[in-house]
């Protein structure tokens, strides 16, 4: 199952939505979905859309420089969003505000990570409104559940490939969609290495997501995600 937190509801004439989604692809992705989900900017809910990478980044640059080369990616991903929960908590910058935390799922252990998650909306004073929801495996998960879309972005797409996926199953979900879509496949791109893996996976998602339809969408994750987004902006 997608992993789910959802606090204390508030309701005005509108909502602002502050979305920390884990890189710069899923960022490009939710830049697309999310006016589909909740209309617009501004009519009447607004919204804004954080890349995390980039807040590590800032924290990262405040630590000694070893100590920031060995941490491990999860105790920097929990450090950097405490931190923003806790800034988020102490200045209150918008009205009606409600935090959507995105991460992938990747291949941690799910129970174990919702818990830990969850904690981190009971450590600001005074509490926040948000939730969590996790693309299992991969962001891309939330691509492949609308085949029409990335038929609709790649008319040249492998089907055999399309049609072997698993909906959201671990399984090296954006290595899936290299396979399909990209010349040469997984092996080829990753030969190449980053920075091209990332440039890659923004393309396809900006290329996709124009043509994803979220009531059609058949990712369990992605589901999970527009249903607190819709049940927040009560539409």
């Amino acid at each position: 199952m997608p992993l789910m937190l959802t606090l204390r509801a508030k309701r005005g004439n509108f909502m602002h939505f502050e979305i920390l989604v884990e890189d710069a692809s899923g960022k490009m992705m939710l830049e697309q979905i999310v006016p589909k989900i909740i209309g617009p900017k501004g009519k009447p809910n607004q919204y804004r859309i954080i890349n995390i990478q980039e807040l590590k980044h800032r924290m990262m640059a405040q630590m000694d420089r070893q100590l920031a080369r060995t941490l491990p990616w999860d105790k920097i991903l929990f450090q950097t969003l405490s931190m923003q929960l806790r800034a988020y908590s102490k200045t209150q910058p918008y009205k009606n505000m409600v935090i959507v935390i995105v991460v992938d799922l990747d291949c941690r252990n799910q129970k174990r990570f919702q818990s830990e998650l969850e904690t981190l909306f009971h450590l600001p004073t005074p509490a926040l409104d948000g939730g969590i929801t996790v693309a299992v495996e991969e962001g891309e998960a939330w691509l492949f559940g609308d085949l029409d879309a990335v038929r609709r972005a790649y008319p040249l797409s492998k089907e055999f490939v399309l049609q072997s996926y698993r909906q959201d199953s671990v399984c090296g979900t954006w290595e899936f969609l290299a396979d399909a879509v990209f010349h040469g496949g997984a092996e080829a791109l990753t030969a190449l290495g980053y920075p091209l893996i990332g440039r890659e996976k923004c393309r396809w998602a900006e290329n996709i997501a124009q043509y994803v339809d979220v009531e059609k969408n058949k990712s369990p994750s992605f589901q999970t995600f527009r249903s607190l987004l819709q049940r927040w902006a009560d539409v």
